[in-house]
């Protein structure tokens, strides 16, 4: 556990120049650490770096002579900077965990973790908390960090007293972890994925598990009833368990279900889901919000406000325009099979979608998307360097044509559909090939999409 009274007058050094690790040389800088920020990559030093000692282009020994280490989330967890540190006894800590030594003791932190819906029910919850305190007129701030965008470290040591804290946390960010002790924390579901940064499917497992490992009795751990590795989970929690499930289940004990029009919760609670979603694993994902403001004392009403303040997100599923009966849906989020699975049943649209796959593949085989392409999708319509393997895999048993990128494939979608079609944007795959990420990817397609309607 990082303290800093412990490590007080010594050096830090943060690895990794990415968003979350210039946050927390921040923070250190701020709390008066001598701070080195050093990164692998040959790129330009970002602004807002004074008084912290820098270098790209690779790690020197001045690393070593650190006394402590913060490790970014994206870096490997078999990088060799990091096993030398080890080697050397070097202390090694997490950006969630730093940044949870710098907040007041009464906050109260909601942790929110999955392979999917981790954003959705984050923000979810988050207008459900502003709701709270608006509602009970408690003069507590809401603070949503995280994965989500903003880094925890950039704000831990301006939050206030008493203030409740939500906050989206990826694998990447938990396998480090020793410590994190969430208030109240959610597992909404498993299924493969980042393996190729773990380095298998147990090893994600087993970080994805450490988002309730260190709870203590008196909190509160949230999951998916009907999620196998979820249920293995709930066996292990040493804290309060309540979980969901999108019908009703008989195997595990579940605390929340979906009756086809209201989420209906063993306390009695009966809530409608925000009326923008679409799909029933956000059904589950609006349950699993409910459940953990329940788990704080929350009422209905507070919820049922949250709920409906709440507006779908960009780049999810995102009905952004619609073209001569064609209507176009940015799906960019989706950056694994399972995501581009639950797109397809979310529409429900048999033999009508004409979807754009690809980008950097994550090694996962595409062929479990084939019974999906073939009920929902009248043809594939393949960008980015791992096309070749989508069509190779789905040759002979789903029509699927090479474009290359965005702008061609957007310009023969629309050559080839009609009126009552739908154009999805749901790659199964990172999109670090051709853009910076899928934030950049939705937008980039939605603008291509709206160029191509104002030329026609």
């Amino acid at each position: 556990m990082f303290s800093p009274k412990r490590f007080k007058g010594k050096k830090a050094c943060v690895l990794g120049m990415g968003k979350s690790g210039i946050s927390c040389a921040r923070l250190l800088k701020r709390q008066g650490f001598q701070v080195l920020i050093s990164d692998s990559r040959v790129i330009p030093v970002p602004t807002g770096l004074e008084g912290i000692e820098t270098e790209t282009g690779g790690h020197s020994d001045a690393v070593y002579k650190c006394d402590f280490i913060i490790k970014s989330p994206g870096i490997m967890p078999n990088n060799p900077v990091l096993k030398k540190l080890k080697k050397l006894k070097k202390p090694i800590f997490s950006e969630l965990e730093t940044a949870c030594a710098f907040i007041p003791k009464n906050c109260k932190i909601f942790a929110i973790t999955g392979t999917n819906g981790k954003t959705t029910t984050t923000v979810m919850l988050s207008e459900i908390m502003k709701a709270h305190c608006l509602n009970e007129k408690k003069n507590r701030k809401v603070y949503t960090v995280g994965n989500i965008g903003k880094p925890f470290s950039s704000v831990a040591d301006s939050i206030e007293p008493g203030s409740i804290i939500v906050t989206e946390v990826s694998s990447y960010q938990l396998e480090d972890s020793t410590c994190f002790k969430p208030f109240v924390s959610a597992l909404l579901n498993i299924t493969p994925d980042h393996e190729e940064h773990h380095g298998s499917l147990k090893k994600y497992i087993a970080a994805k598990g450490k988002i309730f490992a260190y709870q203590k009795a008196s909190g509160s751990f949230i999951t998916n009833g009907a999620d196998p590795v979820c249920v293995k989970f709930m066996k292990r929690a040493k804290c309060k368990v309540f979980s969901f499930s999108s019908t009703p289940h008989h195997s595990v004990r579940v605390d929340a279900f979906f009756d086809g029009d209201e989420m209906i919760f063993a306390n009695g609670c009966h809530i409608k889901p925000p009326k923008l979603l679409l799909g029933i694993h956000n059904i589950e994902n609006a349950m699993a919000a409910s459940l953990m403001a329940f788990a704080a004392k929350v009422k209905q009403k507070d919820v049922q406000d949250g709920f409906n303040t709440f507006n779908c997100l960009e780049h999810r599923i995102e009905l952004f325009c619609e073209y001569k009966g064609i209507k176009c849906y940015n799906d960019s989020k989706a950056t694994n099979i399972d995501s581009t699975v639950t797109a397809l049943k979310a529409l429900q649209s048999e033999n009508k979608i004409w979807i754009i796959l690809g980008g950097r593949g994550k090694g996962a085989p595409y062929k479990p998307l084939i019974p999906f392409l073939n009920k929902f999708c009248k043809h594939a319509v393949l960008i980015g360097e791992d096309s070749a393997n989508i069509k190779q895999q789905l040759s002979g048993r789903f029509p699927a044509t090479e474009k290359g990128d965005l702008k061609n494939a957007v310009d023969y979608i629309f050559s080839k559909a009609q009126k009552g079609d739908i154009m999805l944007l749901s790659p199964a795959c990172a999109s670090f090939d051709q853009f910076k990420d899928f934030e950049h990817r939705g937008k980039v397609f939605k603008q291509i999409v709206k160029d191509y309607i104002k030329k026609h």
